[in-house]
């Protein structure tokens, strides 16, 4: 449909032909990243809009729509501001930072001397960063510092859920349970004009209360003493520094197209989603082979052969620290196996987008999750974290390679952080933000890791039993903001006549109960063999 009387140019916008899932044509618009002459045709690299960069492609002149083609629209050279050329364009951010700056000038007195330079980000090291997709926010509880980023998830729910605070600094209580297992719907309908109330601290005391139906169960969380976390209610934005930085200024053409058409991996062939910072003339090649077991890059077959017969590695490098049936997770020091660490997160940077790649991995620790068999331990997936991290976070990141998505693995390396975490005797976040798809699997593993606990709940003596939200997070490990943004998220808190419940509904609890049953892979802590350092002592490193 190209029409060649017409030149198309980097910037241009048309709808451009590819296959949907269900393998039918579709026509959604595109925009034209880069254009290549090769013998008798031109290619063009297109991005579709509002899909996801895993998708760009070259296409070929006769899956564009040229009769729906847009052109760039010219930029001014010399951005103007109140009419004044050579200054910069007034932003949003900007003026209400100025408004503040302002204020607190005016608000102090005037001080004399030089002023205190502004402190430098450090560029801590390593691998990857990735960005939030478009997602429908879930409120936050107020006094968690944590939450609000926490609770950014995808629009999964037909039904939204508003919590508003009554006050700050009032604690969430209780949640008990009596009686059978399960749970009522609509126990409680919602009054006209009535709007629900947030839960305020975070060491609540969780009473359910269960019905004798049998399948119903309610939680009350009732007011109690003020917490003595010393949250402050005020959301934290996405730090700025480490292996996850969210930093767009690296984005730039060359970036934002692929380089690499196809890896070979041991048995696997792989097509990469993202650009990752091979050497360039390795980028030229129609398939790039890598060693599965030192994760070594060559460039031809023959080259492998002869690097194959040198190389004595059959698992990763490191200590192996866990080991049940042909599952295996080996602890990597990103300092002792720098060329291996540095070789994973080229690999890794193919299939995690927007994350910035530096090449000193000694603050980092890698662990990589593989299967046994008769040739040696493969690589399924890894996650790495940082030595020290002054922000909880157990996972800096994530990947389970593409061959083995799908099948548990990534629920399983999520697992493995968290009994890492239980081990140290701390509880775990992970980086923000999160990748669209680890952002899904973190949220499935905290739903089904929270819901058993609160199913497993057993009358004592007759009483309703008691649990806090501080008591789930020690027992899971899980961050207490990440609790809590959890049970927003699945919708169980309400505000009920001074209390606060939480209710669960015979879908939950049926939905979660079929995805244990298909839940087959599960850490078994007694296989795991790990002791924690402190890395606070420099010669441990």
């Amino acid at each position: 449909m190209a029409d060649h009387s017409v030149e198309i140019t980097e910037g241009c916008r048309l709808p451009v032909l590819r296959k949907n899932q269900e393998n039918e044509d579709e026509w959604p618009l595109a925009e034209i990243l880069s254009v290549k002459d090769t013998p008798g045709k031109k290619l063009y690299y297109v991005h579709y809009i509002d899909f996801n960069k895993r998708l760009d492609e070259w296409v070929t002149p006769d899956r564009l729509d040229m009769k729906k083609l847009q052109f760039p629209k010219k930029e001014a050279k010399t951005p103007m501001k109140n009419g004044l050329p050579g200054s910069r364009p007034s932003s949003p951010e900007r003026d209400v930072k100025k408004s503040l700056d302002l204020h607190v000038q005016s608000a102090s007195a005037p001080s004399r001397g030089k002023t205190l330079p502004t402190p430098k980000r450090k560029a801590e090291s390593v691998s990857l960063a990735t960005q939030v997709t478009a997602a429908t926010p879930v409120p936050s509880l107020p006094s968690s510092a944590e939450a609000s980023q926490a609770s950014v998830y995808p629009a999964m729910r037909d039904t939204s859920f508003t919590i508003k605070s009554r006050d700050e600094h009032e604690p969430l209580t209780s949640l008990t349970t009596n009686g059978t297992t399960s749970i009522q719907r609509h126990l409680i309908p919602p009054q006209p004009g009535r709007k629900r109330k947030s839960c305020g601290g975070t060491d609540e005391m969780v009473k359910m209360f269960q019905n004798n139906s049998p399948r119903c169960s309610t939680v009350y969380l009732l007011p109690g003493e003020d917490s003595q976390d010393s949250s402050d209610g005020i959301p934290s934005a996405p730090r700025m520094t480490g292996s996850l930085v969210s930093d767009r200024s690296h984005d730039d053409i060359v970036t934002r197209m692929k380089n690499i058409d196809c890896i070979e991996l041991g048995r696997h062939r792989l097509k990469p989603w993202y650009f990752s910072p091979y050497p360039q003339e390795l980028t030229s090649l129609p398939i790039l082979y890598l060693c599965e077991f030192c994760l070594k890059y060559l460039k031809s077959l023959k080259c492998l052969q002869r690097h194959l017969t040198k190389c004595n590695l059959r698992h990763p490098p490191g200590n192996e620290i866990y080991r049940k049936g042909t599952i295996s997770f080996f602890e990597i020091d990103g300092r002792k196996n720098k060329a291996y660490s540095q070789n994973l997160c080229l690999l890794a940077k193919c299939f995690l987008d927007h994350k910035t790649l530096y090449y000193d991995t000694d603050p980092f620790l890698f662990y990589v999750m593989t299967e046994y068999d008769s040739k040696g331990f493969h690589i399924v997936g890894y996650f790495s974290k940082e030595k020290e991290s002054t922000e909880d976070y157990n996972v800096a990141c994530i990947l389970t390679l593409p061959p083995y998505q799908r099948r548990g693995y990534g629920k399983l390396l999520i697992e493995f952080s968290y009994e890492l975490s239980k081990v140290e005797g701390k509880t775990g976040t992970p980086e923000k933000p999160l990748s669209d798809l680890g952002l899904l699997s973190y949220r499935s593993y905290w739903s089904q890791t929270i819901l058993e606990i609160l199913m497993d709940l057993k009358s004592e003596n007759g009483e309703r039993p008691q649990i806090t939200i501080n008591e789930i997070s020690e027992i899971t490990s899980v961050k207490k903001e990440d609790v809590i943004s959890t049970l927003q998220y699945l919708n169980l808190i309400n505000y009920y006549k001074g209390q606060y419940i939480l209710t669960l509904s015979e879908d939950i609890v049926d939905g979660h109960e079929r995805a244990m049953q298909k839940r087959h892979l599960r850490i078994d802590p007694k296989c795991l063999h790990f002791t924690p350092k402190d890395w606070s002592k420099r010669g441990k490193w």
